[in-house]
């Protein structure tokens, strides 16, 4: 599944963590530190965010474009109830026909998925957002909706290793010029307790390849 990004950021539980691990910092005695949710990133995975439809189906020439459509304004509300974290994402779709006739309606298949770690697909769920055009209108729009769940358990980051990352660290010591996210089992802890939510159009390879060289 070519769902990855380079450009999205791990979320993990909440702790305050110091430098390296946030977006966000706030100086303080010992160092910046920064607070983290269990909530996962949500994002649209890149090459996935459009989509394109022509007709006649297999010319990829600028005038067989029927429609083209593209995922935007990506909102997302998340909930934790102490043992479930729930994220909903809702999104826009905006699109443009070639040909402005009768009202229609255009059905584009989507996808949710749950990474964890960055790497491992644990949910995936295919779905669909309608496009409506009105009467000689050439542009349409449609709003999706997606939600996944994750346990807060695996969200939490280990006690040990909570401690590692948020203890006080003294100017002249060694391992305050150490940046714990150096040590491999701090690294695999923090990608364990890492979520994200990837959204995207559900494309046929021809479609992908067509997103990758257009």
């Amino acid at each position: 599944m070519k769902l990855r990004t380079a450009a999205l950021i791990a979320l993990v539980a909440s702790s305050a963590l110091v430098a390296g691990c946030s977006r966000k910092g706030q100086i303080a005695d010992g160092g910046v530190y920064v607070t983290r949710s269990s909530c996962p990133l949500v994002g649209i995975v890149a090459g996935t965010g459009d989509v394109t439809l022509f007709d006649p189906a297999g010319n990829i020439d600028a005038a067989s474009i029927d429609v083209a459509a593209t995922m935007t304004n990506v909102r997302a509300t998340c909930t934790d109830d102490g043992t479930t974290v729930t994220s909903v994402a809702s999104y826009d779709v905006v699109a443009t026909r070639r040909d402005r006739g009768a009202a229609r309606q255009v059905v584009l298949p989507t996808f949710n998925v749950a990474m964890q770690g960055g790497s491992t697909v644990i949910a995936k769920q295919v779905s669909a957002v309608a496009l409506d055009f009105a009467a000689g209108s050439q542009r349409g729009s449609g709003r999706g909706q997606a939600t996944i769940r994750v346990s807060k358990s695996a969200a939490t980051l280990p006690a040990d290793v909570t401690r590692e990352l948020t203890r006080n660290r003294k100017p002249g010591e060694i391992e305050a010029a150490v940046d714990p996210m150096s040590k491999p089992a701090v690294r695999a802890a923090v990608a364990r307790a890492t979520f994200e939510q990837l959204l995207g159009f559900q494309l046929s390879d021809a479609q992908l390849r067509y997103n990758a060289t257009r």
